[in-house]
């Protein structure tokens, strides 16, 4: 078990604290009788559509993993929903959305026996492409909200969607670049080989780098110039992070009396009220990404006593509840495959 430092165990107490306490705030918004009474309303009917709708969400999680990795090689949905489950599960454990992507290619070596080299690659893309698409759509929501919104809760918006595009652009162009670094490395080589005794081991161990960085590139750009990836990808990922947040809130919101207008914008406004998850204030964006998007909804027009059981119940759904179940096969992880011998 790795071992943490006094300022990693403070700075993670902090990050905890920092999620309790702005779940704290939310709940303390509204009164647990009124959410009582608004959950009482819900009909079999809508209970019925909002299972469907997040089970297609989850689904198509699943399948951007699965478009991905089916251009490398050939790979089940139920080994790829098995990743996305993984690695959601560990995104949660760390503060930042993308920080639990690290894990990915390790995932992907045990569950799917692909070279490190390969996943890299395809874990690489994955988050590439998912924080350019997040960070685009997120941008178009603020955009249409700037005027309803506050100088702050714009800023906080702004600076993470930002980042979300930034991260994703930086990911993509980085991966398809990685033998650039093999000029420095071979230089490298050549100087350490001269060190008595343990210069020729150390230059195998560079060479090595040389060729999983050449390796993974040659992975990446066939991932990233496919258009079918891209297209397979986009629609995967609007269905499970537009479309499913989208329709579950407005059926929420329709149960509880409350009518969204214009409905069209409300996916949009969901993504960019949850881009804050990016920043790495608490653990998954826990009570940060709640207190977050209460506030941006209220402003927008929601009362609060309807928005904080919507949200709630769309990120338990949508996040937690998903999360949860990448625990089970996270266990089954065969850790005795996860050397690095290639």
């Amino acid at each position: 078990m790795p071992r943490f430092t006094p300022r990693q165990v403070a700075l993670n107490a902090l990050r905890y604290g920092i999620g309790v306490m702005t779940l704290w705030w939310v709940l303390s918004q509204v009164r647990l009788t009124e959410v009582a009474s608004l959950l009482g309303r819900l009909n079999a009917a809508t209970i019925t559509a909002i299972a469907l709708v997040s089970v297609g969400g989850v689904l198509a999680r699943f399948y951007t993993w699965h478009v991905v990795l089916n251009r490398i090689q050939p790979v089940s949905f139920r080994a790829a929903g098995s990743t996305d489950l993984m690695v959601n599960f560990v995104n949660q454990l760390l503060p930042s959305r993308l920080s639990g992507r690290i894990a990915a290619p390790f995932v992907l070596r045990s569950r799917v026996g692909m070279a490190y080299a390969d996943a890299a690659a395809v874990s690489g893309v994955h988050t590439g492409v998912y924080a350019v698409l997040y960070g685009a759509t997120a941008a178009v929501g603020i955009a249409f909200a700037f005027l309803r919104l506050s100088t702050e809760i714009l800023l906080l918006l702004g600076l993470s969607t930002a980042l979300y595009a930034i991260a994703g652009t930086f990911v993509l162009l980085a991966g398809m670049n990685l033998a650039a670094l093999d000029r420095v490395a071979d230089a490298i080589e050549r100087s350490v080989r001269t060190i008595p005794r343990v210069g020729a081991s150390l230059a195998d161990h560079i060479d090595n780098a040389s060729e999983f960085t050449a390796a993974s590139t040659d992975a990446f750009r066939v991932l990233a110039r496919s258009p079918t990836m891209w297209l397979g990808y986009a629609a995967g990922w609007a269905v499970a992070l537009v479309v499913a947040p989208g329709v579950r809130v407005w059926l929420l919101l329709n149960a509880f009396g409350v009518a969204f207008e214009p409905a069209v914008l409300l996916p949009l406004y969901l993504v960019m009220a949850y881009s804050v998850t990016l920043l790495p204030l608490t653990p998954g964006g826990i009570g940060v990404t709640e207190a977050t998007a209460t506030v941006v909804f209220v402003a927008l027009g929601v009362p609060s006593s309807v928005i904080v059981p919507v949200i709630f119940i769309d990120r338990f759904l949508g996040v937690y509840l998903p999360a949860l179940g990448g625990w089970y096969p996270s266990l089954q992880l065969d850790l005795s495959n996860l050397s690095i011998d290639e």
